[in-house]
């Protein structure tokens, strides 16, 4: 629960944004924004994706100028030269986004352009331990030798924290910190940000998780369309209210209703697979208009399976794709079979993002733009037209670069990419990470509409509620094995956390 505290009486906020508007081109997308944070506050930014809560952030974190208006440290009308500037004030941003050098160690990207020395020498042990007692307050254990290339989404985004919270800090700005983390990691940097709070400093935190937003702010604003609806204490607003307002309108019903999908006939069958050092002898079979959800912890094998299965790494087992024996060497074999995976790693794998909407769109079924070895352009822009107006991709304009689209907006993009492949079955993994409660809905919408439709899908997931409101099956994966399939009312989060820990319920974790 947030420390009580008598942040909304103090006279000068510690951090303030005045009438601030950004445009891009001709695009408005935050208009007259006026924020106050207090020290020992934690204020909650809440909103849709494409709402500005994303580049509200780096405006205050010095990464952009904004078009008009102004900010304000302890009163005083700054500008922001950058955001080295800006941690020079006080200001840090652990950005949504991972941004640290894959081929460095843990420790090398904890102290990157800070490095301890001894003498003349980087001094690498001191380093190291002071990255493994970073590490070790947000309530992980990751050896700071390990290069970052190695480490799973969840890992990464733990040692961006960390590298963050080494910075002498008066405001930390969390954008969308717990998307990839487990809840025992979620609790871990709850209990930190609460000893920010404590040390008098200032949080202003991005979340779509809205139970975690009311546990741990004191205040929350709310932007729609880049402007600011309200700000009201966290206390005064239940997770059905701050939906409401994010929305403009009720969500009543997250999850799709869905008739029992009908035992039919297998499409693909995966028989003693295994994924060297991620998953072991795994057996399962997905039906015919079927959703299959697959439950676990993070490091539990889920994704490197999925991606075994497709080609992208190497494993070995049996396949059969409607009862007929199936290999796949690369993902090129697993797309022409019509299997498609959009990876939980949308920006890394699954987009490029300095290219165009209509390049992204079309990449991936390229072949079906080419007309006497040139592309035909105008056939990839009425693509593009049709997968704006099918998967509501909210874009002011066309030729944006994948990069500047929201998170929920990306995702949708990626799924319109890949059902330009016509696939028989779909494979998805997270879904729905760091993406509001109405873009939620409609990718909900979207995936039971391709079980309608005769496709199966696969979903992976970390959002127990969600496999629960979406799937016919969940199968629960631990330390690389399949170690049981919950159906009907026997997926519960009890089941599930019971399978995935192996701790029966009221045992010590």
């Amino acid at each position: 629960m947030p420390v009580s505290s008598d942040a909304s009486h103090v006279a000068t906020p510690l951090l303030q944004a005045v009438g601030l508007s950004k445009s891009f081109g001709i695009v408005e997308v935050l208009r007259d924004i006026n924020l106050a944070v207090n020290p020992g506050e934690v204020h909650a930014i809440i909103g849709e994706n494409g709402a500005g809560k994303s580049t509200l952030m780096r405006l205050l974190a010095g990464h952009l100028q904004p078009t008009r208006g102004e900010i304000r440290i302890d009163g005083d009308a700054v500008v922001l030269h950058g955001p080295v500037d800006a941690e020079q004030r006080g200001i840090v941003l652990v950005h949504q986004e991972i941004l640290l050098a894959p081929d460095l160690t843990v420790a090398q990207n904890l102290y990157l352009g800070r490095e301890l020395h001894k003498g003349m020498i980087v001094d690498d042990r001191a380093m190291n331990e002071g990255a493994r007692r970073a590490i070790r307050d947000l309530g992980a254990d990751i050896d700071p030798n390990m290069v970052v290339r190695r480490l799973s989404i969840a890992q990464r985004q733990l040692v961006q924290i960390a590298r963050v919270l080494l910075v002498p800090h008066r405001v930390v700005i969390f954008d969308e910190p717990t998307a990839s983390l487990t809840p025992t990691e979620t609790g871990a940097l709850l209990k930190v940000i609460n000893d920010i709070r404590a040390r008098g400093a200032a949080v202003l935190y991005i979340s779509h998780r809205l139970p975690e937003v009311k546990e741990i702010a004191d205040r929350v604003t709310i932007l729609r369309d880049g402007r600011l609806v309200a700000t009201h204490p966290a206390s005064d607003l239940e997770a059905g209210d701050m939906a409401r307002l994010m929305v403009g309108r009720d969500v009543a019903k997250l999850y799709p209703d869905r008739h029992s999908a009908t035992v039919r006939e297998a499409v693909l069958e995966v028989e003693d697979f295994s994924v060297p050092g991620y998953a072991q002898h795994a057996s399962f079979q997905l039906r015919k208009g079927e959703i299959l959800g697959f439950a676990g912890l993070v490091g539990a094998g889920r994704t490197e399976l999925m991606e075994g299965v497709v080609g992208l790494r190497t494993a070995r087992g049996t396949i059969r794709l409607n009862g007929k024996p199936a290999h796949f060497p690369d993902v090129h074999g697993s797309l022409k079979a019509g299997i498609v995976y959009l990876s939980e790693d949308r920006k890394g794998k699954g987009l490029l993002l300095t290219k165009d909407l209509r390049v992204n769109l079309t990449l991936a079924s390229l072949g079906k733009f080419v007309r006497w070895l040139q592309i035909d352009r105008a056939k990839e822009r009425d693509a593009l037209d049709g997968a704006i107006r099918e998967f509501d991709i909210r874009t002011g304009r066309k030729d944006l670069l994948a990069g500047q689209l929201s998170g929920g907006n990306q995702q949708k993009l990626l799924l319109a990419k890949m059902m330009m492949l016509n696939p028989e079955i779909v494979i998805i993994d997270e879904p729905t990470r760091g993406i509001d409660i109405g873009t939620k809905e409609q990718i909900y919408k979207f995936i039971a509409s391709l079980a309608e439709e005769g496709r199966s899908v696969i979903v992976v997931s970390s959002e127990m509620p969600e496999l629960i409101g979406i799937c016919d099956r969940i199968l629960v994966m631990r330390s690389g094995h399949i170690v049981g399939e919950l159906a009907g009312e026997h997926m519960t989060e009890n089941e599930i956390v019971v399978l995935a820990t192996g701790v029966k319920t009221g045992e010590a974790a």
